[in-house]
């Protein structure tokens, strides 16, 4: 039976399990809090060991045949090694993800159209980052993202009036929003140091998908 089990939850090299936010009626507020759009799309994992690059879903299995933009652009990043959380996308002509597109694009595999969000960098050059602040890891980010190319696409944040981006994320039918504590580590599974808040009338609030 524990043969079993540890056959069950092993995980591909190069894979973390990655955070989950928890799901609140209410945007917290104050200076402890950074606000990104939540956008529609798919959940991954992109991890790169020297000249090995993987795209892993949030349930770890390997999608990176379909996703060619963006294992490009890791790859071409001058680094040499390097753990990205992110959302992958597909944006209408207005700039606001699809997901019927990205799903779309999915089937087809190996589709250029798809490219990544990054929220979040777990590992670089060696370093593991999990217990980092999300501050830090977020500089990281930015400074590893400087000089990617179209595949890798800064998540952007707003520090302070969240429930204002709240509003602003709704008025443009966006799938909502996910406030982040800046003072805590990345930690996989379930976390309340990530809220994230629904836009009621997105389509993504009435679809249910196992990914």
């Amino acid at each position: 039976m524990l043969w079993r089990s540890q056959m069950t939850t092993r995980r591909p090299a190069g894979f973390i399990e990655p955070c989950l936010p928890t799901l609140a009626h209410t945007v917290p507020d104050g200076p402890l809090w950074a606000h990104e759009i939540k956008h529609d799309g798919y959940r991954f994992i992109c991890w790169r060991d020297g000249d090995r690059v993987r795209a892993f879903t949030r349930r770890g299995y390997d999608w990176t045949d379909r996703v060619p933009r963006i294992a490009e652009a890791l790859g071409s990043l001058p680094i040499t090694s390097v753990t990205i959380d992110g959302e992958a996308v597909v944006c209408d002509p207005a700039g606001v993800s699809d997901f019927d597109r990205l799903r779309a694009a999915l089937a087809r595999r190996g589709s250029s159209e798809i490219f990544l969000f990054a929220f979040d960098v777990l590992e670089l050059d060696g370093h593991d980052l999990r217990r980092s602040p999300w501050v830090e890891r977020r500089a990281a980010l930015e400074r590893v993202l400087s000089g990617a190319g179209h595949g890798l696409r800064l998540s952007e944040h707003l520090n302070g009036d969240g429930p204002a981006m709240f509003r602003h994320a709704c008025a443009m039918g966006l799938e909502g929003i996910v406030s982040k504590r800046r003072d805590r580590p990345y930690r996989s599974g379930r976390s309340l140091d990530w809220l994230k808040v629904k836009n009621p009338n997105a389509p993504a609030a009435t679809r249910i998908m196992v990914r």
